[in-house]
């Protein structure tokens, strides 16, 4: 993991360090590209939509120097892009913008802070790779299971329909579905479907 995708919610001051004083100097090494940078990362900016969207495609990671109420809004975004690890610029500016947001649900799978060492960054880097890939995987497994649970309540549909219009028993009625299944060779839900939707569309008829 190399090339990170920097999505600040300012522009960073960017005077030539001659005009700076040494308070400023000392700031500016606290800022994340510079950090990132010396710390043998990539660092790509994403200062606006048209940016972050160019850039992602080629980033590894995504560091969000935000505040909280701005991470949901920018992660869900960039997550439609692309499935990356995000991490959370955490200093002492974005954390005391966040006070009121540290409760909502954010697409962050990690915190960095300036202060920490190059192994600390790598170290953060590594374990947001694998809390991406666990909560990706985690929402497939949910995807699948509410698909399953929409694909129950059609066949559950069906079976009360034809255990009403047919006088049979639910088992009976499944395997009526079952077979027209097989006969039309279409998944069992898609038949279900078919039977409640016209069974509802003569219901409205009447």
């Amino acid at each position: 993991m190399r090339s990170l995708l920097l999505i600040e919610h300012k522009s960073v001051d960017r005077e030539p360090e001659r005009q700076k004083n040494q308070a400023d100097r000392d700031l500016s090494r606290l800022l994340p590209e510079v950090i990132l940078e010396s710390s043998g990362y990539f660092v790509l900016h994403g200062s606006s939509e048209e940016l972050a969207r160019k850039h992602i495609v080629q980033s590894d990671a995504v560091v969000l120097n935000l505040p909280l109420n701005e991470v949901k809004h920018w992660g869900t975004k960039l997550l439609s892009w692309k499935k990356v690890p995000m991490l959370w610029w955490c200093s002492a500016e974005t954390a005391t913008l966040s006070n009121a947001f540290c409760e909502d649900d954010l697409p962050v799978d990690g915190i960095i802070t300036p202060l920490m060492s190059e192994q600390e960054l790598h170290w953060a880097f590594h374990f947001g790779a694998k809390q991406c890939s666990e909560r990706q995987q985690w929402h497939m497994e949910r995807q699948q299971l509410e698909g399953r649970l929409e694909e129950r309540k059609w066949i559950d549909m069906a079976k009360g329909i034809l255990c009403d219009i047919k006088k049979v028993s639910e088992a009976e009625a499944y395997d009526l579905l079952r077979k027209q299944a097989m006969n039309e060779r279409k998944r069992l839900v898609d038949v279900a479907t078919s039977i409640v939707k016209v069974y509802q569309l003569l219901q409205e008829q009447k």
